[in-house]
């Protein structure tokens, strides 16, 4: 559902049904009641970045004026683009935080899985996950050693060969340790898949749900490509 919908905001074109899509999402998303605290984090992230396109496209976009203020000149086709991304990237951060990013790693795996994602692409997901963060922790310690043997970081050579050597024996011990777990797994018996305790069974409320949300997105798809039409 979120994959649908991203396509299809992705490709709008008019601020309208941008509009609708958000509208949309704001529903999914309190029904699916995520993490409040958490949510409005992220948006503000996206919506901080958002900004920076405020504070650039209008007055840098050639087109009609829309408003003159000294040397400023803001022009309609950039207030139009600002806001038309805005709509958008809204709409794409609340669907996902509704639909995926509530659950946690080892669940959206398994569904990739029964989704039919090459077995190579869910592994790597499953392990960038469990282990980037042992990655930042070694890096943590090995920065950490540095500084208490009086390793100040500069502009200079001697910053960059040490960080070098840093990053280095980071990728070592990355490999060491991808060895031990990889021997630890197999001498657990592992065959080349994981088996979950708890499998996913879909049920008439799941396609009805999926029909229902998927049939609305093609209708605003289907409201972009012909809007000329509808609007006459």
């Amino acid at each position: 559902m979120a994959m649908i919908f991203a396509v299809v905001v992705a490709v709008l074109h008019q601020a309208t049904l941008a509009g609708i899509a958000l509208g949309l999402a704001c529903a999914i998303f309190m029904v699916s009641n995520p993490p409040v605290r958490q949510a409005l984090n992220r948006l503000l992230v996206v919506n901080t970045f958002v900004l920076f396109l405020w504070l650039i496209v209008p007055w840098t976009m050639p087109g009609e004026l829309w408003l003159a203020l000294g040397p400023i000149n803001l022009s309609r086709p950039g207030i139009e683009l600002a806001w038309l991304v805005t709509l958008k990237s809204n709409a794409l951060v609340l669907v996902f935080l509704a639909l995926v990013a509530s659950m946690d790693a080892p669940t959206i795996g398994h569904a990739l899985g029964r989704l039919g994602f090459p077995a190579k692409l869910v592994f790597l997901f499953l392990f960038t996950y469990r282990y980037v963060h042992v990655l930042a922790q070694e890096w943590q310690r090995l920065l950490v050693a540095a500084r208490l043997r009086g390793f100040i970081p500069r502009t200079n050579m001697h910053t960059y060969r040490t960080l070098g050597n840093l990053l280095a024996m980071v990728f070592v011990n990355s490999y060491d340790r991808s060895t031990r777990v990889y021997q630890a797994m197999r001498l657990r018996g592992f065959s080349g898949q994981f088996v979950s305790v708890r499998h996913f069974q879909a049920n008439h409320g799941d396609l009805l749900t999926l029909v229902l949300w998927t049939s609305l997105v093609l209708v605003i798809l289907i409201m972009d490509l012909f809007w000329e039409f509808i609007r006459v």
